[in-house]
């Protein structure tokens, strides 16, 4: 039998390595910002086109490689960090497997310029698709510049497989995020499509968020800080006020580098049990520092799942800093047994004793006695009314006997029909609804009756209307009394523009839209002034995610993103009126079978399905 297990060949098996390291754009931008990390630098340049599709580049001033260097880290598994096993356990950098710069060349035209301090000249070197296409020697500034174009250009099944250029650059920013809260210490820059995006200078982690994210967030932030055997922990949580439906502001940096862990995110959530709703989710920016040989990095590809060595108390931990920090700085409110009442006096009345105030009264007033005049004359206080039997002279004819119960007319209801074909049964019989465990509302038909689940019919409704609002432009605004004012981060500004056309349509009015703050001075009919803030941060949301996928356009997306939060929601009463109202609501929808996102709104149970079950 002929041999059939063979070696694959270098460039193969360097494309296989790269679907593990290289998923996206912003997987090439993780590893770039990381070695330059690891290169010392204290300014890191971000230049980013069309997703990172077109152009991923990052520029440092760090130590720079020589020729030798330059040439070797595009080699499989040639790393500086480690040299043998046990170092995996005692690791202090971002990369060390080697694997990141040769799968990004198997994948990608990559053009490299590097100059170490002690050089003069440095090294420009050119690679497509693992093939070294020159190296030559040039004139390049202290540091190394890394510059990834045309990425998957030779694999175009990955290439299909990208989203789309917004989706790709949300997920960029996401990883430069990570990365730049986690130095603070370190300048970073971003530009996009030729647009400074930000600009980071080094500074302590407070300002590196507010920075980021806006100056609003300065007042959201309550300061963490403890100190154990097992864990060291400083950073930062949101005011519980500030919840969102949306994960996003949520860091956890173990050791400076960010991770995603539910185990630690459950015990962050428990902290914060009954401060928010439990559809909400807190914000928090925390920094935990372990010894390096209880922790394991290197069970994931990417680098952000780790398994800790004592996760049970790590969690303890977390959980009872992050209440101590929300009681320490008066967030939840407690009650103070030891508070003197006394206190609550002013000093200049603690010894004084209540004084009776004195009332004169005249006890032989009496205002029914005729007073005498100064010229004589007397005067009652009581007033007399002259002629007051004339008041009622001529009713006894006009009123007679011409109103009676036939000459009055009542104002009735408008029928409007009934819900289901077919059905003539009486009014009475066809409205009778109720509703099941704050979830369900049953009405009754001529076959049976109807489930329907309130929330998801609220849905359709909001987003037939919200859509029809949106595309005939006959959105009708309420005013508000005095304009709002609401701040936001850079990246939410751009993405408030970017939709400000279709919000308008909804019905919101927007008198200003600047740097980190907007002014609205209208809403639509359906959104309290309360809720202004809640529902512009969850369009930004699903906006930057994409979360609905199959929505066809923006419009469509921000409807059904509408219709969800502003719509009735399970455990809330409903009236008979509403109940009534929402199955009209509901039934005259062009779909009221699926909600804005496919799921059922009701199910029918016939007389016959009732019957079997008595069989």
């Amino acid at each position: 039998m002929a041999d059939i297990i063979k070696l694959l060949p270098e460039h193969v098996a360097n494309q296989i390595a790269a679907g593990e390291v290289v998923q996206r754009p912003a997987s090439v931008v993780k590893e770039l910002l990381e070695n330059a990390l690891d290169a010392g630098a204290s300014c890191i340049k971000l230049i980013v086109k069309d997703g990172g599709k077109a152009l991923i580049q990052v520029v440092d001033d760090g130590i720079g490689m020589s020729a030798t260097d330059a040439r070797l880290s595009f080699a499989r598994h040639a790393t500086s960090k480690i040299q043998k096993a046990e170092d995996l356990f005692n690791l202090s950098t971002k990369g060390f497997r080697g694997e990141a710069l040769a799968s990004i060349a198997a994948i990608a035209h990559v053009e490299m310029q590097t100059r170490p301090d002690s050089d003069e000249t440095g090294t420009h070197l050119r690679i497509e698709g693992s093939e070294v296409v020159s190296q030559e020697v040039t004139v390049t500034s202290k540091g190394t510049s890394i510059a990834v174009k045309n990425l998957f250009f030779n694999i175009p099944a990955r290439r299909n497989f990208l989203k789309s250029n917004h989706v790709e650059f949300r997920h960029i920013t996401d990883e430069f995020h990570r990365v730049a809260l986690a130095h603070p210490g370190v300048a970073f820059h971003f530009y996009n499509n030729g647009s400074e995006l930000f600009n980071l200078p080094a500074d302590n982690y407070r300002k590196r968020i507010v920075h980021i994210f806006g100056s609003r967030m300065n007042q959201k932030l309550v300061p963490v800080e403890e100190e154990t055997p097992i864990v060291k922990i400083k950073g930062f949580i949101t005011k519980p006020e500030f919840a969102k439906k949306s994960r996003g502001e949520q860091f956890i940096f173990v050791n400076n580098r960010f991770i995603k862990s539910p185990y630690l995110h459950h015990a962050l959530v428990a902290a914060f049990e009954g401060l928010i709703k439990s559809d909400t989710y807190p914000g928090y920016f925390l920094y935990l520092e372990v010894n390096p040989a209880s922790l394991d990095i290197n069970i994931h590809p990417t680098k952000t799942e780790v398994k800790f060595d004592d996760e049970h108390s790590l969690y303890a931990i977390l959980r009872s800093t992050v209440k101590h920090s929300l009681g320490q700085f008066n967030v939840v409110p407690a009650l103070d047994f030891d508070h003197d009442p006394n206190l609550d006096t002013p000093y200049g009345f603690r010894n004084k004793s209540a004084i009776t105030p004195q009332v004169t009264v005249d006890a032989g007033f009496n205002p029914f006695r005729e007073k005498q005049m100064g010229n004589g004359t007397t005067q009652s206080y009581r007033k007399k009314i002259e002629n007051w039997d004339g008041l009622y002279v001529g009713m006894e004819s006009s009123m007679g006997d011409n109103i009676g119960s036939n000459s009055i007319t009542y104002e009735s209801d408008t029928i409007t029909g009934s819900i289901f074909e077919g059905e003539n049964e009486p009014q009475e019989t066809i409205t009778t609804t109720f509703q099941i465990r704050r979830k369900y509302i049953v009405t009754t038909i001529k076959s049976g009756m109807v489930i329907i689940d309130q929330s998801r019919a609220h849905q359709r409704v909001l987003y037939e209307r919200f859509l029809k609002n949106s595309t005939i432009k006959e959105a009708v605004s309420q005013q508000l009394l005095f304009p709002l004012r609401l701040s936001f981060s850079t990246s939410e500004i751009d993405v408030l523009q970017k939709i400000e056309s279709i919000l308008v349509s909804v019905g919101f009015i927007f008198d200003k839209i600047e740097n980190e703050s907007i002014t609205v001075t209208g809403v639509p009919l359906l959104v309290a002034e309360s809720e202004v803030g809640m529902v512009l941060d969850q369009l930004i949301s699903d906006y930057q995610q994409e979360i609905n996928g199959e929505s066809f356009s923006h419009t469509d997306m921000l409807s059904k993103t509408l219709a969800k939060t502003l719509s009735v929601k399970t455990g809330e009463v409903l009236d008979r009126q509403s109940q009534l109202a929402l199955v009209n609501d509901l039934f005259a929808c062009k779909e009221s079978l699926t909600s804005p996102f496919n799921k059922p709104v009701y199910i029918t149970i016939t007389e016959n399905d009732i019957d079997k079950k008595f069989i």
